[in-house]
């Protein structure tokens, strides 16, 4: 058994063990919760086609089980945002760019 912690990124929440993800997670959140996070996944909502890909980081203790979980997304877009740059993405579509990702 090694001392080493290891960090890595999952593909998805669905990826992961339930009972993993939840014994992190713990049962006071339920947005933070394997059953919510995997329908999200599941239904198609976080997915990379509408910008949100499922990236979970986890730490892996010394017996390499998960001692540490967080949700993740890595974006393609803007969109959800407090302050949208729809402005910006005009102007590069006007100029002959393609700001949005072709679905």
């Amino acid at each position: 058994m090694s001392n080493a912690v290891t960090a890595r990124i999952a593909d998805g929440v669905c990826a992961i063990p339930a009972e993993a993800w939840d014994a992190c997670a713990g049962r006071d959140n339920p947005f933070v919760s394997h059953a919510f996070l995997s329908i999200l996944e599941r239904s198609g909502s976080a997915r990379a086609r509408t910008g949100w890909q499922p990236i979970p980081i986890l730490i892996d203790g010394a017996d390499g089980q998960p001692a540490a979980i967080a949700p993740a997304y890595a974006k393609s877009h803007s969109q959800g945002e407090y302050v949208f740059d729809h402005a910006w993405a005009d102007a590069w579509e006007r100029a002959g760019g393609s700001y949005y990702p072709k679905l």
